[in-house]
């Protein structure tokens, strides 16, 4: 039962009394001096403050558990910290512990062992250089959200500080390079080489002083990730031990995240580049002509194939780093990714990946050639080397065998491009391209997904999905044909498509519009600017998107009267000049026909055709001279 006793007392010192009242003398007969808390003559309104106690549940056995706590202004702060103290009591709480978070957080990252090596050493981080320092000293039963909230504030005002030492440093380097221009500038001539020299030295000593003690600004990102540590502890201590009385951390305000979106290098964007040396956004992906460029730019490199399967198949580069030999079959054309390679301080660690990221990926024939032809100059490699030769028996290797470490595939991949001279992109900026390029190729996101390892679908298509210009250009091309528009028309000349102009069962043809005389168009169709019309339409209309959609309304017409497919419509109107949009339009269609053969004659098949395209796949001549 919740009975609280409530009481005053202060911090005044005198002398000491017995239960009697009797002054306590000390071993030389003097009168002790201590706290008189309980029986100071000054109790009272405007001295002292309230302290209550009560009894809790007895503990292990049968052990006593008095709660007692004090210092509070008024008697009504008192009882409510009683009533909430009894509550978590009640609810199983150990209110009575001393605990420093401190020590809880080690204790807590200690029982944790099912964790990956990775987050390990995330959770580690984030306990070291962020809750010892700001939490560790606050009792575990004591923390609450304002802990929390102090901590973030602390994070965020070192954070300016960061940031003003990095403009500091930033600001030197420059000092530093200028200073090596004018002594490189004042080559043969003696005393002003010396000066320059003489400051250029200066310069750099006081940059590489202001280096020291640099550290990264911690962003918001990273606050949201030591917050997520954090719930994860809190709830482990709520669960196992009713520890706290809430998970605090859910109840924290953070600054908003914004995931970067991928940005394509179109021709504006690379022309800014090159004046400015800027990149638009920290995630950027080649267009499918970039693309082909490096690739053609690789095709000497040692890891040319390797450079195609990143891009081509999107992998994590931890997942190319482990893959054996023994997870690839050449001629089923497949590899399965089971393992991967993670870096902690440099240091790597084999261990398999997630559940969701295990996953067999289908090669194309030129993939599976590629893999051929690198294991043919793996074996060539073995021959040359001999002895010295180091199998480790993965894919991706040295050219003396040895395994390729994870980062010092990035830093590979991030020379070549330079040397390239095309824009830069990061290694893992290839995973976007590679669910880019699915994507326009016409896979579904589900695909796309099983090909990368995700989770879910929105995974993909939030984070590793970017819109090349070809996308958004067949979208605007084909809204028109999707939303039909009644435009009225006079054929003047019907629409004939001659044989000459189907190629494979499919006719492409332009509708161009020009203004007649105030509202009047004419809108013919033809192949090629230079050529016969295949037909002509007139109409009154206000503009080019009027004589557009009846070039689309007499098509569709047509194609249906004849049995034909309207494939496509693509609007060129935008391509014209402002000044000439009000008298020109411009639409072309792709236009199919389909005479599929009659199943009458046909047997149910009961073996194979006369002669297979291709029964068994044949190894690329490279790996025949290899063999």
């Amino acid at each position: 039962m919740f009975k609280p006793s409530y009481y005053r007392r202060c911090q005044c010192k005198g002398p000491l009394k017995d239960e009697v009242g009797n002054p306590v003398l000390d071993a030389d007969g003097e009168p002790k001096i201590g706290d008189i808390g309980l029986t100071c003559p000054k109790l009272g309104k405007s001295h002292g403050t309230w302290y209550f106690y009560f009894e809790a549940e007895r503990g292990e056995g049968n052990k006593r558990a008095r709660i007692r706590r004090g210092g509070f202004p008024r008697l009504d702060d008192a009882k409510k910290k009683a009533k909430e103290l009894y509550d978590a009591a009640t609810a199983g709480t150990d209110v009575l512990s001393d605990e420093k978070c401190g020590d809880f957080f080690l204790r807590w990252i200690k029982t944790k062992k099912s964790l990956a090596r990775t987050t390990r050493h995330g959770y580690e981080e984030h306990i070291t250089n962020y809750l010892l320092p700001h939490l560790g000293h606050i009792k575990r039963r004591d923390l609450k959200v304002r802990h929390l909230d102090k901590m973030y504030d602390a994070i965020q005002d070192e954070n300016h500080k960061r940031i003003l030492h990095r403009i500091r440093v930033d600001l030197l380097h420059k000092d530093r390079d200028a200073a090596h221009r004018a002594w490189v500038k004042a080559a043969g001539k003696k005393e002003e080489r010396r000066t320059a020299r003489r400051a250029f030295l200066d310069a750099n000593a006081a940059w590489r002083e202001a280096k020291k003690g640099l550290r990264k600004v911690t962003s918001p990102a990273t606050m949201h990730r030591i917050n997520d540590t954090l719930s994860s502890a809190l709830s482990w201590g709520i669960k196992r031990e009713q520890a706290f009385a809430r998970n605090w951390a859910q109840l924290v305000e953070l600054p908003a995240v914004t995931r970067p979106k991928p940005l394509v290098w179109t021709p504006e964007r690379i022309k800014h580049w090159k004046r400015a040396g800027e990149k638009p956004g920290p995630v950027m992906v080649w267009t499918p002509e970039l693309t082909g460029q490096f690739l053609d730019f690789v095709k000497g490199d040692w890891l040319y194939e390797l450079w195609h399967s990143f891009i081509f198949l999107g992998p994590r580069r931890g997942e190319m780093a482990a893959l054996p030999w023994t997870e690839v079959s050449l001629d089923a054309l497949w590899l399965r990714i089971s393992q991967q390679i993670v870096e902690v301080a440099y240091e790597l660690y084999g261990e398999a990946p997630k559940a969701d990221s295990v996953r067999t990926l289908s090669l194309s024939l030129e993939s599976g050639d590629n893999l051929a032809a690198f294991r043919a100059k793996q074996e060539q490699k073995r021959q040359e080397w001999a002895d010295a030769y180091v199998d480790s028996g993965r894919v991706w290797t040295h050219e003396n065998g040895e395994a390729l470490h994870p980062d010092w595939i990035s830093r590979r991949f991030t020379r070549l491009v330079e040397l390239s001279g095309l824009p830069p992109v990061r290694l893992h900026d290839l995973r976007h391209l590679a669910a880019t390029l699915s994507l326009l190729a016409g896979h579904d996101i589900k695909v796309v997904q099983e090909k990368l390892g995700h989770s879910s679908r929105q995974i993909t298509s939030d984070t590793y999905t970017s819109v090349l210009p070809e996308m958004l250009r067949a979208e605007a091309e084909s809204v028109m044909a999707v939303v039909p528009r009644d435009v009225p028309f006079e054929v003047r000349t019907p629409l004939v498509i001659p044989e000459r102009v189907w190629q494979n069962d499919v006719a492409v043809f332009f509708a161009h519009g020009a203004r007649q005389s105030g509202d009047t168009w004419a809108v013919g169709v033809q192949t090629q600017p230079d050529t016969d019309l295949l037909g002509l339409i007139t109409l009154s209309g206000r503009g080019q998107e009027d004589a557009a959609n009846a070039a689309v309304k007499w098509v569709r017409e047509d194609c249906t009267a004849n049995d034909l497919e309207l494939v496509r419509v693509e609007n060129f109107n935008d391509r014209y000049p402002e000044e000439e949009r009000t008298s020109f339009s411009l639409t072309r269609f792709t236009v199919a026909r389909s005479e599929s053969p009659d199943l009458g004659g046909w047997a149910l098949p009961t073996g194979l055709p006369p002669a297979a395209s291709r029964t068994t796949r044949r190894a690329p001549k490279r790996r025949q001279k290899a063999a």
